[in-house]
């Protein structure tokens, strides 16, 4: 077992847990199912193929021997777009009702609410067999679909992973890699730092307790059949060294890093 590194951050991103029709909700914290999917389109898989497993890799790995660990270094200002869809296309374009219908002209345009995270950026820790982990990082290095954070509007700034390879990637996340936050550390104090765990934590108070639920576990990602099952999560708050803050020129700290330079 070992893990990969990702770093998603862009102008906006959109998580949907419970979004459907005209109103689409966003998620605080990426989720599974989106993940998985990204991992997916990285390969040039279908939605009908997303989840099947990997027979080429040995023991055949597939998504459930994922784990996934996200530090949440700034969570970004929740924002509310309103589309409008349908209208203006002529009555044989129009928008269809629930029997297949067209509806009325004059009701054959929708507002569409959707929900994005704006300036928000998360550090994400992947563990699971080692021949899945280096395919993984491999294809999102050049992806044969293209990639987002959620919603294709939502592009993902550079550098997307940040470590190919490493054997404790939870240690990385915690005392190595360079965290981006806006508002810099007013002194040496730690900085606290919210993390977001599909397995109890080590330090865990009730690890039969878990913070939260999310319907995150992807069952089926084919379109107009799509299922997911509820997962559990932990949430906590961790010390982290105000040192390892990027400063004005985030960039400059994350390249290093990758690197493997002295941060």
């Amino acid at each position: 077992m070992s893990g990969l590194l990702l770093r998603l951050a862009g102008p906006v991103q959109a998580w949907g847990e419970r979004g459907v029709f005209h109103r689409r909700d966003t998620s605080a914290f990426p989720t599974r199912s989106a993940l998985i999917g990204m991992f997916a389109a990285a390969q040039g898989r279908t939605r009908e193929h997303a989840l099947d497993p990997y027979p080429h890799l040995p023991g055949r790995p597939d998504h459930r021997d994922l784990t996934i660990t996200i530090r949440i270094d700034q969570p970004g200002t929740r924002y509310r777009d309103f589309h409008t869809v349908g209208g203006g296309y002529g009555p044989r374009n129009a928008l269809r009702t629930g029997d297949g219908t067209y509806r009325p002209e004059k009701e054959s345009t929708l507002v569409s609410h959707r929900d994005y995270l704006i300036d928000a950026c998360f550090t994400v820790a992947v563990e699971g067999p080692d021949p899945l982990i280096a395919h993984i990082a491999e294809t999102l290095e050049q992806p044969r679909f293209g990639l987002f954070l959620g919603r294709r509007s939502c592009l993902p700034d550079e550098p997307l992973v940040l470590r190919h390879h490493t054997p404790d990637p939870i240690h990385e996340l915690k005392t190595a890699v360079p965290l981006t936050r806006n508002a810099p550390p007013r002194d040496d104090t730690p900085i606290p730092v919210t993390f977001v765990w599909e397995h109890p934590p080590p330090h865990a108070t009730d690890p039969e307790q878990p913070d939260r639920e999310a319907t995150s576990e992807p069952i089926d990602l084919t379109t107009g059949a799509r299922r997911h099952l509820p997962r559990p999560l932990w949430l906590t708050t961790e010390p982290f060294p105000a040192g390892l803050h990027t400063g004005p020129r985030p960039l400059d700290a994350l390249a290093a890093y990758k690197l493997g330079a002295p941060v």
